[in-house]
């Protein structure tokens, strides 16, 4: 469940800290007192994008930060699979928006917002204002569908899914690969071109590595061996060289260390010098002697390597692409000198792949179908609940001509709300109030299935009133029983339901204005209840009735 939201600096928001409790969580206010901003910041802290305009007027940054515990074993695995420390079932989620950047951590270690997205699901549901819109399109009624066995469903899905993939893949080889036999022909003989032309250049790894070394040592030959020169000049010829310099030191010190036999140790380490000198003099003397130009060896070169070069503008920047691209050469050689063969057995694996996908998308309508009995009379007694009187609910599956990636169903939801007029498509039956209380009763059943163990309504009331109100206040107090619920809510006898009920208010002066939110007590509750009952005017008949209300959900529940 979660435990606190900590906001600063978002929007209308300078700073709210807010701890949430068990059961039914209600938050009202004023229209435009930073209700949603605050579902908002939820939602943001879980990976949705925060426009950087979000951060308050004047502030450098904005911070959301979101305290869970969860003994989910869903959870669980995913803080395992990120190696992430979890104890005792805490988790510790906050985002950081600066004008250059977001920074997201869970637990204190840094997270991707595609990981975060991941974990989000697992650790609550939010439903925003407009998620009932979503009803509007059947392609949704299937993904309810499947969430709801998402166990036998969604792997056979996912299979589904690569097959299908592969399968399309393939047909568009096929496709691609026809082609006439002058057209084969011609591209056998480029192909030949280029496979001999990389062939008869004998490559060998590395060769232009060391023929660049090679070029860059002879083309500065002279150069080379003119240091050289002055080097040897000064360390091993003619009379003050430093080889004879030495030599006289050396001489002088064994001298010395015939009067005293402390010398040893300095005569020794000069006669290694001296010593040191002779073998570096004798090989730079043996590397110059090797030092010559040679004319036609660096023209060899030169035109080693501007084949080389060459061939790497055609056929890659390096020898191991030119080495790939001749390997893919020859396989497409191959292929076309055994054209006939090759589409055959293209054709039979896109026959043997359409067999098995058809096979997939059977046995994935099977399991759909297996499923929509239960959902929908679930669906149908959740609606019951919530005032729809001769409700009628059913999901037909119908098959499409041809497969997707879904498999080869047309899922739809059909709804009847009125006695004696026929079932029809739920998207051109159900009205704005209608599809609230719809999607609350599928949220509920979705959530049980999952064991999903927080539930958030940003205005699920929306469309509704009187007796229906009263109905989808005792539905949300029902769900609440067996998990956190939080909503956001205009109605009074919603509100009246809370476990747990905050008021979210806006206040101004001459430089800014801020939403602030507070946790009500029980007198302060009936106050709020009274001012959504009562309006601009609140008399104490209307004090008395918000009280009534308050005791009523209290006592019948």
């Amino acid at each position: 469940m979660l435990i606190n939201l900590h906001v600063r600096n978002l929007a209308l928001i300078e700073e709210a800290d807010v701890d949430f409790h068990d059961h039914l969580n209600i938050l009202t206010g004023e229209t435009g007192a930073g209700k949603s901003i605050l579902i908002g910041s939820i939602q943001s802290a879980l990976g949705s994008k925060i426009p950087k305009e979000m951060i308050r007027t004047g502030c450098d940054s904005a911070s959301i930060e979101l305290i869970f515990h969860s003994e989910s074993q869903a959870v669980k695995k995913k803080m395992e699979e990120y190696e992430i420390p979890y104890e005792d079932g805490e988790i510790i989620l906050t985002r950081r928006i600066t004008n250059q950047r977001v920074i997201n951590k869970i637990n204190d270690c840094s997270i991707t917002v595609s990981r975060l997205k991941e974990l989000a699901p697992l650790l609550l549901d939010l439903s925003g204002q407009h998620e009932n819109q979503l009803l509007l399109r059947p392609s949704n009624h299937m993904a309810i569908l499947d969430a709801y066995d998402k166990e036998n469903i969604l792997p056979l899905k996912e299979h589904v899914f690569e097959l299908y993939q592969e399968f399309k893949e393939v047909s568009s080889r096929l496709e691609e690969e026809s082609m006439g036999e002058d057209q084969r022909l011609r591209e056998m003989e480029f192909l030949q071109y280029e496979i001999k032309e990389i062939r008869e250049a004998g490559l060998k790894p590395r060769e232009d590595e060391d023929l660049e070394t090679e070029f860059q040592r002879i083309s500065h030959a002279r150069e080379i061996l003119a240091l050289c020169a002055s080097a040897y000049r000064m360390t091993g010829e003619g009379q003050q060289n430093a080889s004879t310099l030495v030599g006289y030191a050396f001489r002088d010190l064994l001298d010395a260390a015939a009067y005293d036999d402390r010398m040893d140790s300095l005569t020794e380490q000069l006669g290694t010098i001296d010593s040191l000198l002779g073998d570096f003099n004798r090989e730079l003397s043996s590397y110059m002697s090797s030092m010559e130009f040679d004319e036609e060896t660096f023209h060899e070169i030169e035109e080693r390597l501007n084949l080389i070069n060459h061939l790497k503008s055609k056929y890659g920047e390096s020898l191991d692409k030119i080495s790939l691209y001749l390997e893919k050469s020859m396989a497409g050689y191959e292929k076309l000198s055994h054209y006939e063969e090759y589409l055959a057995e293209l054709t039979r694996k896109k026959d043997n792949l359409q067999n098995k996908l058809h096979q997939a998308c059977q046995e994935l309508t099977r399991l759909r179908q297996t499923a929509a009995g239960p959902l929908s009379e679930k669906i149908k007694a959740a609606l019951l609940d919530l005032n729809f009187e001769d409700v009628r609910f059913e999901i037909s599956i119908q098959n499409k001509d041809q497969a997707g990636p879904d498999g080869q169903d047309q899922v739809c939801f059909l709804i009847s709300t009125n006695p004696g007029i026929p079932m029809g498509p739920l998207q051109e039956i159900a009205s704005g109030g209608e599809l609230s209380r719809i999607m609350l009763a599928i949220k509920s059943i979705l959530a049980d299935e999952e064991q999903i163990e927080t539930l958030i309504f940003d205005e699920i009331d929306a469309g509704i009133s009187g007796r229906t109100a009263q109905k989808v206040s005792e539905r949300l107090k029902e769900i609440a029983g067996g998990r956190q619920v939080i909503a956001i809510t205009h109605l009074p006898q919603i509100a009246a339901m809370a476990d747990s009920h905050y008021l979210i208010e806006k206040s101004s002066d001459m430089n800014s204005t801020i939403s602030n939110i507070t946790l009500l007590d029980y007198e302060e509750s009936v106050q709020e209840l009274a001012r959504m009952l009562g309006g601009a005017k609140i008399t104490e008949t209307v004090i008395e009735n918000a009280r009534e209300m308050k005791e009523f959900a209290l006592t019948s529940h």
